[in-house]
This record gives structure tokens, sequence and C-alpha cells, in this order.
């Protein structure tokens, strides 16, 4: 299968110490079987830090997922483990992940986590709520997370 990343930057080498920690699935390179998704968060990368949109795509043999020599954990739709999963891995001071997955694929989650995360940690709203506040604007989206620098010997820039 064909995964897309959308950067300001063309990637020549995945490095995943550029990766930022406190994601949604941890510090990790994220791509998407939507290109149009990897296409938006190029824009966003762009209005934040300038440059121009650029995708990459990657070839990935997707039985991988099933595979005994990958650490894969799936979230197959919004639930309350993904919502508790979101909010452990966005609310450490760690930059090293809280989980041993060398692949989380799921649901991404909305752009507001954080005010939300803060409702939650405050106790205005239970886990139930945030996961319900975590829903994608435009209906659900997934996301690949590579977590580990055996995870993304299994990619190939195309």
């Amino acid at each position: 299968m064909i995964l897309y990343h959308g950067s300001n930057t063309e990637i020549q080498k995945i490095d995943l110490s550029k990766s930022k920690p406190n994601k949604d699935f941890g510090k990790a390179f994220y791509l998407s079987k939507e290109k149009q998704q990897a296409e938006e968060m190029a824009a966003f990368t762009v209005d934040r830090f300038g440059g121009k949109p650029i995708i990459t795509s990657f070839d990935f043999d997707e039985t991988l997922m099933h595979d005994k020599q990958l650490q894969v954990k799936t979230f197959d739709e919004y639930s309350r483990e993904w919502a508790e999963f979101i909010f452990s891995n966005r609310d450490t001071d760690s930059e090293i992940n809280i989980h041993n997955y060398d692949i989380v694929y799921g649901p991404i989650a909305n752009d507001k986590v954080g005010r939300q995360m803060f409702n939650l940690r405050e106790g205005y709203i239970d886990i139930e709520e945030f996961m319900r506040r975590l829903h994608y604007m435009k209906g659900i989206t997934y996301q690949y997370a590579f977590c580990t620098e055996l995870a993304i010997t299994k990619l190939k820039k195309l």
C-alpha cells in the first residue's frame, strides 16, 4: 500500500530524532493512506513554519501489520482505550515513548486535543466526553505512526 507524509520538506531519509514527542501515538513518523490528509498536513506545516507543501510517498507491505516481527497496536475506531492512549502519549514529560509498539494505527484526534486534555485533567469532563470531543471534525481519518527504527526499515520511499 502507498502511504503519504505531508510536510514542508521532502523526506530523503526518515530521522526519528526529528519527530516531536507528545503526539497522538507518541514520538513517531506519521503517515496516512489518504493523500488529501497528507496534503492538509503539509498545508498546516507550511502555515506554521513556511516553505512549500511537499508530499513524500512510501510503499509499505500491509501484511506486516500482522507479522510477529513487529509490535503493532491497532485502534479500529474511536474508543475509550484510544482516548486514554492519546491522553497518555500527550500528557508525558518524557521524550521517550510510553509504549513499546513499533507501529500504531488508528483514528486521528481533532486539533483541539490540548484544550480537552486540560478539561479532563481539571475534572471538567470525564473520559467519555474527552473521547467524544476528540473525534476528528472532518469525519474519521486514520493515521499510521512508525515509532521505531525497525518499523522505519519497512518503509520504501517512492
